[in-house]
């Protein structure tokens, strides 16, 4: 946010939270390790619901995985849910991409995808968009088993909805 720069993964599949975690993948890997150098740590902030919610046990799988793959740890904080409506990001960015596609007709992803990386505000915003042509299956059941596996930390404060992910030492 303070770099006025906006990453959006477009889907053609289903909003899952392995589409979530990819959306994060692809933006590491196209631009937050390049910014990032150095990093060890990466704050994630999160709704509280859908596919990337609290409760959502497919999230802190596939968040594990990222985070073994990249080496880095995955800081979540997530809003209080019916509070999305305080998420910065809505604010700053999809408010200007419905502003910059009002009145179009969308009428195929690579119009959305144009529309959006086409978007800019007076403050200098710029946004990159991209289309994910990943298949992300929905009603994926993660176990107890899988779950106690993960590298998981929570907060002492709200550990439901403020957690860490560390990579597993392989």
């Amino acid at each position: 946010m303070t770099r006025n720069y906006g990453w959006v993964n477009v889907g053609r599949d289903h909003d899952t939270a392995a589409f979530a975690v990819e959306s994060i993948r692809r933006w590491w890997r196209g631009m937050g390790q390049r910014t990032y150098r150095q990093t060890k740590r990466l704050l994630i902030c999160a709704d509280g619901g859908g596919s990337n919610g609290y409760r959502v046990r497919l999230w802190k799988k596939e968040l594990q995985g990222l985070a073994d793959q990249t080496g880095v740890e995955l800081h979540v904080c997530h809003l209080p849910p019916g509070t999305s409506k305080w998420n910065k990001i809505e604010h700053r960015l999809f408010s200007h991409i419905s502003i910059n596609w009002r009145g179009k007709p969308l009428i195929s992803h690579e119009v959305i995808i144009q529309l959006i990386a086409a978007t800019t505000t007076r403050s200098g915003l710029r946004v990159t968009a991209h289309s994910d042509p990943g298949r992300y299956p929905d009603k994926l059941k993660v176990t107890d088993e899988e779950m106690e596996s993960l590298n998981l930390v929570r907060s002492e404060f709200h550990g439901d909805w403020n957690y860490a992910i560390k990579p597993r030492v392989v």
